[in-house]
């Protein structure tokens, strides 16, 4: 294995075959396939390419399980439309981070989505990535094959490693084959639009929302940013009739007669938005942030007295801020308690500041441990986060 070369296996036997030849060198491996996300860590790593597109194609679909089994190399968009011509959809809603690099579009995979732990609105209510991975094959950094859970909803046998792999960012084990769970499509959505709230009142109204028996999937909010006012959007699903009544429900609950219902297309485009953060598309860097909802609010009215541009998503848990390079997103983040991942910045940023942010020593010696454990040779693209 030489660095910089590419290598492309044709089957997980001559993958599990490079991944050795890998560890006895020494040379250092960065997984890619469809490379959405390949802008999201330093650009300065250097590796061998082990380019896994050839693993790619559905193995095995049973609609009336609820179980899909693709190679982890399927292209995202090919797995949502198998699903959607049978009715059924992967309620985590991951989405393609090609846009936000100005990259080429439908390019993300299965498997990418999974490694990286990609989730969008729905996560608030149908959880992330990892709790929607049955099992999956893989070949960990040592050079071994392996497999971990089944293709079966109920799966309690062993270990649960699918916790572990969906979103190691491929620096645990490469993956050969995968099984998610999916759900049934809702027959109807649409969205209750709040206008003109600031950022404690929308976590409060959301909270409210999310708290009552009208049951929203998801909850954003979208400040004016000097521009048009405010929106805290919380998106509805099921059966149309139910939908409209909860939708009554909620404009009581909350007291908002201004608001306003967008209907499946208008609601589909709105969150569209939202999980692509369309809004801050022109920003210099772009931070995603973690954080308590209940302290989302100060630190949104903290970053923009710096200039920084935001959204909230999964009812204040997770914020989008776009700032240029010269605000320090880091420690206004770490005064108010979250976890920040540099997303995209020019590459003299992205050398010089750390991409994930720093852990507690007792969790770093941890984290430690179980990457040794997958790969102790550390040839897993070591160099992304470091």
């Amino acid at each position: 294995m030489e660095l910089g070369a590419t290598y492309q296996p044709a089957d997980a036997a001559e993958l599990q075959g490079r991944v050795n030849a890998a560890r006895i060198s020494g040379t250092p491996v960065e997984v890619r396939s469809g490379g959405s996300k390949r802008a999201i860590g330093r650009p300065d790593r250097q590796a061998a390419v082990l380019d896994v597109s050839r693993l790619s194609g559905v193995i095995d679909y049973e609609p009336s399980e609820l179980v899909l089994t693709p190679g982890p190399a399927t292209p995202l968009a090919e797995v949502e439309a198998l699903l959607d011509r049978n009715g059924q959809m992967l309620a985590f809603e991951p989405w393609d981070h090609g846009a936000l690099f100005g990259a080429q579009e439908r390019s993300a995979t299965i498997g990418g989505v999974i490694a990286a732990g990609i989730a969008g609105p729905r996560r608030l209510t149908a959880g992330g990535a990892r709790d929607h991975l049955l099992g999956f094959s893989a070949v960990s950094g040592r050079g071994e094959a392996f497999k971990a859970g089944g293709k079966v909803v109920k799966n309690v046998t062993g270990y649960d490693l699918s916790k572990v792999i969906a979103g190691s960012w491929g620096q645990l084990a490469v993956l050969t084959e995968l099984s998610v769970k999916v759900v049934p499509k809702p027959k109807s959505a649409a969205t209750l639009v709040v206008p003109g709230l600031d950022a404690s009142t929308s976590v409060g109204v959301m909270a409210q929302a999310l708290g009552s028996v009208a049951g929203p999937v998801a909850a954003a909010y979208l400040p004016s940013a000097g521009g048009p006012p405010s929106q805290t959007l919380l998106r509805l699903e099921g059966f149309a009739p139910s939908v409209n009544f909860r939708a009554g429900q909620l404009q009581a609950i909350l007291s908002a007669p201004g608001s306003d219902l967008l209907d499946e297309a208008a609601s589909a485009a709105a969150w569209r938005d939202v999980r692509e953060v369309t809004s801050l598309a022109g920003a210099e860097a772009l931070w995603r942030i973690q954080i308590a909802p209940s302290r989302a609010a100060a630190l949104v009215d903290a970053l923009a007295d710096a200039g920084a541009d935001c959204l909230m998503d999964w009812g204040g848990a997770l914020i989008w801020a776009g700032a240029g390079c010269d605000t320090d997103v880091r420690s206004l983040v770490q005064t108010h308690h979250g976890h920040a991942m540099l997303i995209r910045a020019p590459s003299a940023m992205l050398t010089s500041t750390p991409i994930r942010h720093p852990e507690q020593p007792a969790v770093a010696a941890l984290s430690e441990r179980v990457r040794r454990g997958f790969d102790p040779a550390g040839i897993l693209d070591p160099r992304r986060f470091a």
